[in-house]
């Protein structure tokens, strides 16, 4: 019996609670996927209007696989799965920040051998060098928001996969955008959480410390989703990573611009996951079970 083994036996509601959540008509019951459908590599997406989709993020971005198909649809969430580039891609859109992004990591790892996971989005910029439009990918996440708090301590770290990293730095660089890797940040809160107002003007003097205390702690940007998907994929053995575009800068005073630099991210990340297939590839001809320079699929 393992740890957990024993702790369930111990725990009086164990037989009233579910791991992986309900399922109805046979489907995990929030995002409804057919786990069968589901690919190796899941980019997670927000129906987030400041992008200015036009449409359904999932519906729009999954017109660049081939062979694709509606892998799940309920109330929530929507999923599409093909092929780009030989890779095995499932697209899902929801709702905004991490406590969303736990109903489908939860379920989309309960039930399917997906492997890695990314968050692709727009963010604000919080460091000099960040530009509106570039691309960051995140090499780490500040976990400021509460629901990876809820599985473990926020000194455990929110380490993106090297992997994943060095896919779509790849990626970035061989398609000649402006790019940064470094360190990002996750809140709940849109608001007092990122240094601005809320409703009435209300605001506290330890909200007027934020953007400078991330500033000159080198975060880069800060978001809602980020960490929890970062640090969730840690904990169940997973792969995980963000790639966002930054529409505006508070620290330099960039002004908004809807979806400024998305499309470069949605280029970033269809080529780092071919080439993170590629990478995957190599290690399963070599019999390797993480990627170095110099390994490839050839023996």
């Amino acid at each position: 019996m393992n740890r957990f083994d024993k702790l369930m036996s111990q725990y009086e509601y164990a037989g009233r609670v579910h791991a992986g959540g309900f399922v109805i008509n046979g489907k995990p019951a929030l995002t409804q996927i057919d786990p069968e459908l589901v690919g190796d590599y899941v980019i997670m997406l927000v129906r987030d209007p400041l992008l200015v989709y036009g449409g359904d993020p999932a519906e729009l971005l999954s017109r660049r696989l081939e062979n694709r198909v509606l892998a799940g649809q309920s109330g929530m969430f929507t999923t599409y799965s093909g092929y780009y580039k030989g890779a095995h891609i499932s697209l899902v859109s929801g709702g905004s920040g991490s406590s969303e992004a736990e109903l489908v990591l939860v379920e989309f790892m309960h039930y399917t051998k997906a492997s890695a996971f990314l968050r692709l989005g727009g963010a604000a910029g919080l460091n000099e060098k960040v530009k509106s439009g570039d691309v960051v990918i995140a090499s780490g996440v500040v976990r400021d928001e509460g629901m990876s708090q809820a599985y473990v301590t926020p000194s455990f770290p929110a380490a993106s996969s090297y992997e994943m990293v060095l896919a779509f730095a790849q990626a970035a660089d061989d398609l000649s955008y402006s790019y940064h890797v470094g360190v990002g940040r996750s809140q709940d809160s849109e608001y007092v959480a990122c240094g601005t107002p809320s409703v009435g003007g209300y605001f506290q003097q330890r909200h007027a410390e934020i953007i400078d205390y991330y500033n000159r702690a080198g975060v880069l940007y800060w978001d809602r989703e980020s960490s929890g998907i970062v640090t969730l994929t840690n904990l169940f053995g997973r792969r995980g990573c963000a790639v966002v575009s930054v529409d505006n800068n508070l620290v330099t005073g960039e002004s908004f611009t809807a979806g400024d630099g998305q499309d470069k991210a949605i280029d970033v990340v269809f080529e780092g996951l071919a080439n993170l297939h590629k990478m995957d590839q190599a290690k399963a001809a070599q019999g390797k079970e993480y990627w170095i320079p110099g390994l490839n699929a050839s023996k």
